[in-house]
């Protein structure tokens, strides 16, 4: 087990300077995010905007710190671990191509980190994937950290009223990776990321074109977690709202304007979805988190037991965490098109 960060004297993050090395150099097939570490990128200014506020850099950040796991993907998929101060907030287990450059970067709290968690790292950059955590009795909040002149990245995702019109939760996880490799200097990297995962979700709403023409289209249930006993389900706001749209399919609970409502399993019976997708959550470990605890929960309940999705098993298993805006949901994307497609839903 790796220890927590040893700690740096508080309010040193100042007057830190940068080191003069340290930037990753990306993986040679643009897939891995473990490369070797090379002459940092050259120092340019720049600029970006997120979530409403205004971001300059003189140089590429040399101690940034990730505040969850999704935040944590996307910077070692851009091969910047060399200029992580820490992560935190780990909800499954790291992917196999992630773990060597993970294992590099310290964590500085299990779960979510506190303000002075973060502090003492001497962090010159924080980056989440929501604002939540970016509170006073969290990380602190966006306005106090910028009063410490440490600057505080959130996803485009959690704020689409500053986004363009019209952008799609996927366009908008997509520009977090453009302004990201445009704040460390990978711009190149970056924008392959972005270009690769735009083509994926293109060939998902091709495969699913003639369906999502049509005037019937089936209805879907993500059944994300089951906590005492109660389902919590996609919403209107959450990501599988868009990959439904994506795949010609229409998310059961779009009524609802929450990412992850809890509901009854009654009303789970009275949407009977035509498909039901299960987040597996196995690598959390809380009770009712696996795929297999999630379909012996509805195979042993009274009325959800005799929905048509069930009784037919038209189920879907996906990655839970791939559910939430991250490097790795065009993966359940593709396993929810394909899924489809097995089912008869789409050409």
């Amino acid at each position: 087990m790796r220890h927590l960060v040893h700690p740096a004297r508080l309010g040193i993050a100042l007057t830190l300077a940068l080191a003069a090395t340290g930037c990753s150099a990306p993986a040679g097939d643009g897939s891995r995010a473990d490369a070797k570490p090379t002459a940092r990128a050259s120092a340019t200014p720049v600029s970006v905007t997120s979530c409403g506020r205004r971001l300059s850099f003189t140089e590429p950040p040399n101690r940034t710190v990730a505040l969850d796991q999704t935040s944590t993907e996307i910077l070692l998929e851009l091969g910047v671990q060399g200029r992580m101060a820490g992560t935190a907030n780990l909800k499954t287990k790291i992917p196999a191509r992630y773990e060597a450059a993970y294992g590099n970067v310290p964590v500085i709290a299990p779960k979510i980190a506190t303000g002075e968690q973060l502090r003492a790292t001497a962090t010159d950059f924080a980056v989440a994937g929501s604002t939540d955590l970016f509170t006073a009795d969290r990380a602190g909040t966006r306005e106090e950290l910028a009063a410490l002149e440490v600057p505080t990245f959130v996803s485009a995702v959690d704020c689409p009223q500053h986004g363009p019109a019209g952008a799609t939760p996927f366009e908008l996880l997509f520009s977090d990776y453009e302004n990201l490799g445009k704040v460390f200097g990978v711009q190149e990297r970056a924008g392959k990321l972005a270009a690769d995962q735009r083509a994926a979700v293109t060939q998902a709403g091709e495969n699913a074109a003639e369906l999502r023409e049509g005037a019937d289209r089936p209805t879907v249930v993500y059944l994300y977690s089951v906590f005492n006993g109660m389902p919590y389900v996609a919403g209107r706001t959450g990501l599988p709202s868009e990959m439904s749209r994506i795949v010609g399919a229409r998310n059961a609970f779009d009524d609802v304007d929450e990412d992850w409502p809890e509901v009854s399993w009654e009303e789970i019976a009275e949407r009977d979805p035509d498909v039901i997708v299960i987040g597996d959550l196995s690598e959390r470990g809380r009770p009712g988190d696996s795929a297999a605890e999630k379909r012996a929960t509805m195979n042993a309940h009274p009325v959800i037991s005799r929905l048509a999705a069930v009784r037919d098993d038209r189920i879907l298993e996906v990655p839970g965490i791939e559910l939430d805006p991250s490097v790795r949901s065009v993966h359940a994307l593709g396993l929810l098109a394909q899924g489809m497609k097995d089912l008869g839903h789409v050409r």
